[in-house]
């Protein structure tokens, strides 16, 4: 009869042998995830980087991750990316974080804040910075976890279809601009509105609105609004507008460590090639442009539109931060952090280029 210290052993044995063809069935498993996007169909850049992101985590996993990826023409729901990924309709979203302000207004800091980062500035806040950890906290509530998703960099002022010249043209102007800059226009007298990406050339075209901000050259070229706004405006809102990446926290949680780690990879590598495709295109299109439209003028802002929009920023900022405790920790984050690296930024990107500049 076997003694208790075989019965052991034999049991022991029994779980070794169970836990080994567990492991083994769970390395073949396949994991079909649904991600739901934003943007329309063979949107350039946006839509290029989870698609991007999909092949490299599908090649990574040998086959063991796999995704659907549904654009708005599919789901018909452009801006409700994150109430479908937290109610489990999808399993990921690829969106922008501004677009939510309404439901979680403190998202909204994670795309991009009026006269704030530049992109290399904001990736080294979110990996080194602590940014990471307080977007933990914004969206853990929710069921829901978010990774930088890719940056467009510094995007344009937007469309205008007059010259802007003073503080007083921009009172009851008609404008497109979506998140925090919205609110701070709003503050200097603009009638913002937000208009989904594929409804915008028809807007400006029929005079629903008089101006818009989309992104840069990359992505407005191909939309066509220099066929009908003359004035292209440089920017002061989104210096570095970083979209993201939304995982439903059920479903994370359901991926062995492995694969985790192989997504956790394959977003951070193709949110990082968006704004090098981004830049990249953003080049060529303006040569182009330049090139086939030369009445498109290129403008800054007068010195007194970008002051009072500053003063607008820092209003409304402080009374964010009066009034959420959270919002105040994410905004004295990146304030304490902008004045750090930005010094570092002034002494390096900024100095070379003023030094070398011939115009």
């Amino acid at each position: 009869m076997p003694t208790l210290t075989h019965r052991k052993s034999y049991f022991a044995a029994i779980a070794l042998l169970l836990s080994m063809v567990s492991t083994s069935l769970m390395a073949d498993k396949t994991y079909t995830l649904r991600l739901a996007e934003t943007w329309g169909p063979n949107s350039p850049i946006l839509g290029d980087t989870p698609r991007s992101m999909a092949a490299m985590a599908e090649k990574m996993s040998a086959g063991r991750l796999k995704f659907r990826i549904d654009s708005s023409n599919k789901h018909k729901a452009p801006f409700g990316i994150f109430d479908m990924v937290r109610q489990g309709q999808y399993d990921m979203g690829h969106t922008a974080s501004y677009y939510y302000k309404g439901t979680i207004p403190n998202a909204m800091y994670f795309t991009t804040v009026p006269f704030g980062m530049l992109a290399p500035e904001q990736y080294a806040w979110f990996y080194y910075g602590g940014g990471m950890e307080l977007m933990e906290k914004v969206y853990q509530p929710y069921g829901l976890l978010s990774f930088p998703g890719g940056n467009t960099g510094n995007q344009m002022g937007g469309w205008f279809r007059k010259e802007i010249n003073s503080l007083e043209d921009l009172k009851g102007l008609k404008m497109r601009t979506p998140g925090f800059a919205g609110e701070v226009m709003s503050e200097i007298g603009v009638a913002v509105t937000n208009i989904p990406p594929g409804e915008l050339y028809t807007a400006l075209e029929r005079g629903t609105i008089d101006a818009l901000e989309w992104v840069g050259p990359a992505l407005d070229l191909p939309m066509g609004f220099h066929q009908i706004a003359d004035y292209y405006y440089s920017g002061w809102q989104e210096p570095g507008a970083e979209v993201q990446f939304l995982i439903n926290q059920k479903t994370w949680d359901s991926l062995p460590e492995d694969l985790q780690e192989i997504l956790r990879v394959a977003m951070r590598t193709a949110a990082y090639d968006m704004y090098s495709q981004s830049t990249h295109m953003s080049a060529e299109a303006w040569d182009r442009m330049k090139e086939d439209y030369p009445d498109v003028t290129h403008k800054t802002f007068p010195p007194e539109v970008i002051e009072a929009l500053r003063e607008a920023t820092d209003k409304l900022l402080a009374q964010e931060a009066e009034n959420d405790p959270l919002a105040k920790e994410i905004i004295t984050s990146q304030r304490d952090y902008l004045r750090k690296v930005r010094k570092w930024t002034n002494i390096s990107d900024k100095a070379y280029l003023n030094s070398i500049a011939t115009d």
